[in-house]
């Protein structure tokens, strides 16, 4: 459990840095820490199954490294160790992060059959740098299942379309960029072949989260501790937002430490061999979970037709994306779409980059997983509710999911260890005596309930903090009334600047979907509150037919 601070912690940077560490554009390339050396690497795919050789491109200033790859589940394993490695340091396009960085294969090994259960597997990389001190990388690979049926094992997905929104290698992501003719645009294209920023696969338990655990006094300017220790400890501004480290490890070390059999996958096998969902009764989506391609949606409402339960404890199901060059580039041109995305051009507009819930594409998100992003978004940091809810505030506490808890109308699930929050998805409801039902226009699937509903909200509105001191203002309401509704009229953002985070339930087809939607769920389970576990696993139980 957390404690919440009664001062914004201190990581020794000044008042510049810290305005630093917020608004200017730092990340990582190759050579930026100097004398010292550095080594980096990525792998040629996200998952392997058994049998198959993993190829890995490695720079480093040393000519040679050890390897070390081990199994990160609810416990550790080893199962690979190697030294003396050659190396050599390979030259990287400027737009490594569009163009991927085109290093040769530096070190090959294969995939065991028997000693490599699917799950995530860790690979560190150690040299001597040039001050003799070591140096390290860290890169993450998916070992994924064998074919054929699993009843009894859970399917967990790790969100890597949004892992690659976020990637800052390179310079370049959905968020931020050295692209465009100024060399200041956020890239539509990211490339898969970079390695992964310095945050996304290892973090040290202090790492901040986004979520505030400060108790802010009255007319408080915002500030963003995870931003101000990225940039006091060398880690990627984008470490909080997204990653193996952050977010999925959580679940899935959870799950195994719980006693449930648990594989992994990447998203890139929902979008190439939908097939994989059918060989289990439950697939798991946790975290940030905000980018996904048309397919991969094909392949999670397929399988819930067919009779398969989905569990989402995510938040955030906001972009479509594309994948091109088999799989090795993603593309999203998000709030630029509509100008620039050749879709809109060649008639295929319901395949568009956009928001799921843009008029033009025609499939809102809340059709799959019963809640829309552009309902609900930020909550819980920045000026953007931050002493709001710290979990989910519960309207129907006789829901199965909530059985033998002991939970009440109106209690507060996880605000012990703040699950509500950065992102959380939601939809448009209304109340009728106390309880909470999907709004007649909110496109909600048949028999949606609503179990749980906290506020969020797209817009910094406070009348004693000045624009100069918020970091999103209304941008992104007006970005938001523009895809909806055509222009960014204040009546129209008026419209959209509030939101809501919610827990709900519906079948469909042959199968059931539970949908928690918050980013910050994990949090529950990394902290240990028996709350939050205990209705992980009533859901996690009732999808595997445990009773």
């Amino acid at each position: 459990m957390i404690e919440c601070l009664n001062e914004f912690p201190d990581f020794g940077l000044t008042p510049e840095q810290r305005q630093l560490a917020v608004r200017s554009h730092y990340y990582e390339r190759p050579g930026m820490d100097g004398a010292r050396g550095e080594i980096w690497c990525y792998s040629d795919r996200f998952s392997y199954r058994p049998g198959e050789a993993v190829l890995l491109q490695v720079s480093s200033t040393a000519p040679r490294f050890s390897i070390e790859v081990v199994r990160d589940g609810g416990t550790e394993t080893k199962v690979l160790e190697r030294s003396g490695v050659a190396a050599r340091w390979q030259d990287t396009p400027e737009q490594c992060s569009v163009e991927g960085c085109g290093w040769e294969t530096s070190f090959e090994f294969r995939i065991d059959d028997d000693s490599w259960p699917s799950g995530a597997y860790r690979i560190t990389l150690t040299a001597e740098g040039d001050d003799g001190e070591p140096i390290h990388c860290h890169h993450i690979l998916i070992v994924l299942p064998k074919p054929g049926r699993k009843p009894g094992r859970i399917l967990q997905v790790a969100a890597t379309g949004t892992w690659l929104a976020y990637n800052t290698w390179g310079g370049s992501n959905h968020y931020e960029g050295i692209t465009g003719p100024n060399q200041d645009q956020y890239s539509p294209v990211v490339s898969t072949q970079r390695p992964w920023c310095r945050g996304f696969v290892v973090l040290p338990p202090e790492a901040p989260r986004v979520p505030l655990e400060v108790a802010l006094p009255p007319r408080t300017v915002p500030r963003y501790p995870h931003m101000e220790w990225a940039y006091a400890t060398g880690h990627s501004k984008k470490y909080a937002s997204a990653g193996w480290a952050t977010y999925d490890s959580h679940f899935f070390r959870f799950a195994e430490r719980a006693g449930y059999d648990v594989d992994l996958a990447s998203q890139h096998e929902l979008h190439f061999s939908p097939e994989i969902l059918l060989d289990y009764d439950c697939a798991v989506f946790v975290g940030h979970d905000e980018y996904w391609t048309w397919e991969m949606r094909d392949a999670v409402d397929a399988f819930v037709d067919q009779g398969g339960h989905v569990a989402r404890f995510a938040g955030n199901f906001m972009w479509q994306t594309r994948l091109e060059d088999e799989g090795r580039r993603q593309v999203c041109y998000k709030y630029r779409a509509r100008a620039e995305d050749p879709v809109y051009r060649s008639g295929e507009v319901s395949r568009a980059t956009n928001s799921w819930e843009a008029p033009e594409i025609g499939r809102p998100g809340c059709k799959t997983f019963g809640l829309n992003a552009t309902n609900g978004i930020y909550a819980g940091w920045s000026s953007l509710a931050p002493r709001g809810v710290r979990g989910f505030p519960i309207y129907r506490p006789d829901h199965w999911a909530f059985g033998r808890t002991g939970l009440f109308y109106g209690d507060l699930l996880g605000a012990e260890s703040h699950i509500y929050g950065y992102e959380v998805d939601g939809l448009d409801c209304e109340i009728r005596n106390g309880l909470p039902h999907p709004s007649p226009t909110s496109g909600a699937p048949d028999g949606l309930e609503i179990l749980a509903v906290g506020l969020a909200t797209l817009v910094e509105e406070s009348a004693d903090i000045t624009p100069e001191a918020q970091l999103f203002g209304d941008e992104d309401g007006r970005l938001v009334a523009e895809t909806l509704f055509g222009e960014a009229s204040e009546a129209n953002i008026e419209k959209v600047k509030r939101g809501n985070g919610m827990i709900v339930n519906f079948r469909r087809g042959k199968g059931e979907v539970f949908h928690a939607g918050s980013c910050e769920w994990v949090a529950g389970l990394r902290r240990c509150d028996a709350m939050v576990e205990h209705v992980t696993c009533n859901v996690l139980n009732r999808y595997l037919g445990h009773g």
